[in-house]
């Protein structure tokens, strides 16, 4: 049976952030402005700060990667395939890919 590497999976309606939406557009605004002065495509942040700084998600790794990528027009979590579309849910940004 072939597996595929990445799952989006979107389980349920979104949870309530952390803070308001303004307050995550103001944080993508400034953090694209830097970008944009760098001449940067996207940003790939893996620190556990970082993510949740940039997705309101927070997690617990268990020895696996997750990340953020942030893009002009999107934000992006990556997180490993344990909370069964949980990460979709509790984070602030328009996608979460799934690695298995």
């Amino acid at each position: 049976m072939h597996m595929p590497d990445t799952l989006r999976i979107r389980n349920g309606q979104k949870a309530v952030a952390t803070f308001s939406a303004q307050e995550y557009a103001r944080r993508h605004a400034e953090v694209r402005a830097l970008m944009s002065a760098q001449q940067l495509e996207a940003l790939v942040l893996t620190s556990y700060h970082n993510v949740n700084y940039y997705s309101d998600y927070l997690y617990c790794a268990f020895g696996r990667a997750y990340a953020v990528v942030i893009t002009p027009d999107q934000v992006v979590l990556i997180s490993a395939n344990i909370d069964g579309g949980q990460p979709w849910r509790r984070s602030v940004g328009t996608d979460n890919i799934v690695y298995t």
